[in-house]
C-alpha cells in the first residue's frame, strides 16, 4: 500500500505532467497495474484495509447481544448492570475485562439506535415557551443552619418557563402538605398562574405511572390542580431533561443560596430571607434569550398569569382515635384535646405549620405543628390546660401535679399557690379556672391580677371585679371622709350595757303587770 505522498506525485506526473504509466513506474519502482490502478481509482488520498483482530469476547458476543436486547425490555429500575453482566459472563468462562464488556455495550448501542433511527440520551431539542404557558416544579435537598443546628432541609423551586423568574421555599419534609404550601407561596411571589405546570412523578403527585404519558393521579393534588385551574403535565419517567430548566435552577441556587451554608433562628426567618434573595437575584440574571434582566422579562410576563385565588386548603386528613388522657398522637407527638372528646374519634386534618382537631362538623382546637426527625427520644407532648378544665370540676385534686396546669399564665399560678396552702383551695381555684369557660380569658387573668394586687384572693372578689370589667362599671372609688366627721373617741365594746338594759325592759312589763 502506497503513502499519501506517493499517490499525490503518481496523480500529478499523469494529470499534470502527461506522463506515460511506463516512465512513473520507472520512476517509482512500481508495478505499471499498481500505478494504472490508482489513477483509475481517482483517489486523493490511499485507504487502508479494517484491521480485523480478534478478541476474548467473540465466543461470548451473540450470548452477550442476546442479553442487551432482554435487558433493554425492563425497566430502568430492574435492569441488570453492566458489572453484573460482566460477572455472569465471567461464570460462563469469559475471562476478559470490563472494559471490553463496555465497549462492546457502547457498539451495541449505537447499532441499535441506527437501526431504529433513534437519538441517544443526549442528544435534545432546544425548548421555546410563551409567556404565562407554563412553569416547572421540582424538590431538592440541601443544608441550613436553624437554631445553631445543621439541618437538612426540603427545598420546593418553581421556575416560570418564560421569564425564567423563580421561587424558593424550604421544609423540614417533603409530604403532601409541604406540597400545597409550596404552591400557596409560590403563586403569590410569582404573580400568577400559568396554563400548565410540568412535575416528574413524585410520589405526592401520581399513584401510579401507566403507559406513556397516562397517569393515576393523587386525589388531593389533583383538588389542588382544578382549585388553581391549570393542567398538570408529567414527564416520562427517569426523564430529568424534560424539565431542564428547574434542574438547572436547583443546581444554581446551589452556590446562589445555599453557599456558604445560611443561618437563622427559625426556618420562618430562612423562608422569609429566600424569598427577599431570590426577587434579588432577578433584576441580577440576565435572561440571556430576551434583552434585559428575569425582572425585565417578568414584568412583562404578569399579564398574562392568571391572578391567584385564595389559598388552597391544602391539608392532609387523618381520622384519630384520642386517648383517656384526652391526646391524639401525630409523628411521634402527642396534642392535647378538650376533655368532652375522650375515648372518642375525631379528624385531625395536617398543615404545613399546624395541626387542626375537627369533630361533629366543627373545629374544636388548633395547635402549632412540631416536626423532629429524631427518633432518641419519647417525643414531645403539647398541652393546653383549657382542654383539661371539664376533667378538673370532678378532679380538683389533680390540679396539684397536672401535667398541663405547668402551663398555667403567671397571674394563675401565683393565685395557685396563695389558695391552695388552706383548705379547699383547690376546688376554689377550679372554680375560679372554670370561669374561663364562660368568660374571656383575658378579663379573669385582669380580674385575678385586680384581686391579687389588692391583697384579696378570693373567689367573691374575682367575680365581683370580674363582672364589674363585664358591664364595663369602673372600681368602686375609696371614700375619704372629710376631717369634721371623723371620730375623735373610737367608741368600746361593753357587754355589761346590754345586761343593763334588759333590765329596764323587765322592770317596764312588771309596771304593767304583764
Amino acid at each position: 500500500m502506497i503513502d499519501v505522498a506517493t499517490l499525490n506525485v503518481i496523480r500529478r506526473w499523469a494529470l499534470r505532467d502527461q506522463m506515460s504509466i511506463r516512465e512513473i513506474s520507472r520512476r517509482t519502482g512500481l508495478a505499471r497495474n499498481t500505478v494504472k490502478k490508482h489513477l483509475r481509482s481517482e483517489e486523493s488520498e490511499p485507504k487502508y484495509p479494517r484491521r480485523v483482530s480478534s478478541s476474548k469476547l467473540d465466543p461470548y458476543a451473540e450470548k452477550l447481544a442476546t442479553w442487551l436486547v432482554i435487558e433493554a425490555t425492563k425497566s430502568r429500575k430492574q435492569r441488570r448492570t453492566l458489572r453484573q453482566i460482566h460477572t455472569d459472563l465471567v461464570s460462563l468462562g469469559f475471562d476478559g475485562s470490563y472494559g471490553r464488556v463496555a465497549a462492546f455495550y457502547r457498539k451495541w448501542c449505537a447499532e441499535r439506535q441506527e437501526a431504529l433511527k433513534t437519538a441517544g440520551r443526549g442528544t435534545f431539542i432546544p425548548l421555546v415557551f410563551g409567556p404565562g404557558e407554563a412553569f416547572q416544579f421540582d424538590w431538592s435537598e440541601d443544608w441550613a443552619m436553624i437554631a445553631g443546628e445543621r439541618t437538612k432541609l426540603q427545598v420546593a423551586h418553581f421556575k416560570l418557563s418564560h421569564s425564567r423568574a423563580f421561587s424558593v421555599r424550604a421544609y423540614l419534609l417533603q409530604t403532601h402538605e409541604m406540597l400545597f404550601d409550596a404552591h400557596n407561596h409560590a403563586f403569590g411571589v410569582l404573580g400568577g398562574i400559568p396554563k400548565r405546570g410540568i412535575y416528574d412523578n413524585m410520589k405526592t403527585a401520581v399513584d401510579k405511572v401507566r403507559s406513556g404519558k397516562d397517569r393515576d393521579v393523587n386525589a388531593r393534588f389533583n383538588a389542588m390542580v382544578n382549585h388553581y385551574l391549570f393542567e398538570a403535565e408529567f414527564c416520562n419517567p427517569a426523564s430529568g431533561w424534560e424539565k431542564g430548566q428547574i434542574e438547572k435552577n436547583v443546581r444554581d441556587s446551589r452556590h446562589r443560596l445555599w453557599q456558604p451554608m445560611p443561618a437563622f433562628g427559625t426556618l420562618i426567618e430562612l423562608n422569609e430571607w429566600l424569598e427577599m434573595r431570590c426577587k434579588a437575584l432577578w433584576k441580577e440574571i440576565l435572561h440571556g434569550k430576551l434583552p434585559g434582566t428575569v425582572a425585565d422579562v417578568w414584568a412583562q410576563e404578569k399579564p398574562f398569569l392568571m391572578p391567584p385565588p385564595p389559598a388552597f386548603d391544602g391539608f392532609v386528613e387523618h381520622t384519630k382515635r384520642v386517648s383517656p388522657t384526652c391526646l391524639v398522637t401525630h409523628e411521634r407527638t402527642r396534642y392535647s384535646v378538650p376533655a368532652s372528646f375522650a375515648n372518642r374519634p375525631v379528624s385531625l386534618r395536617v398543615y404545613a405549620d399546624r395541626l387542626v382537631v375537627a369533630a361533629e362538623g366543627r373545629v374544636v382546637c388548633e395547635h402549632t405543628r412540631i416536626i423532629d426527625r429524631r427518633h432518641d427520644g419519647a417525643g414531645h407532648t403539647i398541652y393546653d390546660w383549657r382542654h383539661y378544665l371539664a376533667v378538673l370540676q370532678r378532679k380538683p385534686g389533680a390540679l396539684r401535679n397536672g401535667a398541663p396546669f405547668t402551663e398555667f399564665p403567671a397571674a394563675f399560678k401565683r393565685l395557685q399557690a396563695l389558695l391552695l396552702k388552706k383548705a379547699g383551695g383547690d376546688r376554689e381555684m377550679v372554680e375560679i379556672l372554670a370561669l374561663v369557660l364562660h368568660h374571656d380569658e383575658q378579663a379573669v387573668l385582669a380580674a385575678v391580677e385586680t384581686s391579687l394586687d389588692a391583697g384579696v384572693p378570693t373567689k367573691t372578689h374575682i367575680l365581683n371585679v370580674l363582672h364589674r370589667l363585664v358591664d364595663g362599671k369602673t372600681a368602686v372609688p375609696e371614700v375619704i371622709a372629710p376631717q369634721a366627721l371623723r371620730l375623735a373617741t373610737e367608741p368600746q365594746a361593753n357587754v355589761g350595757r346590754y345586761d343593763s338594759l334588759r333590765e329596764v325592759d323587765e322592770n317596764q312589763e312588771l309596771r304593767h303587770g304583764t
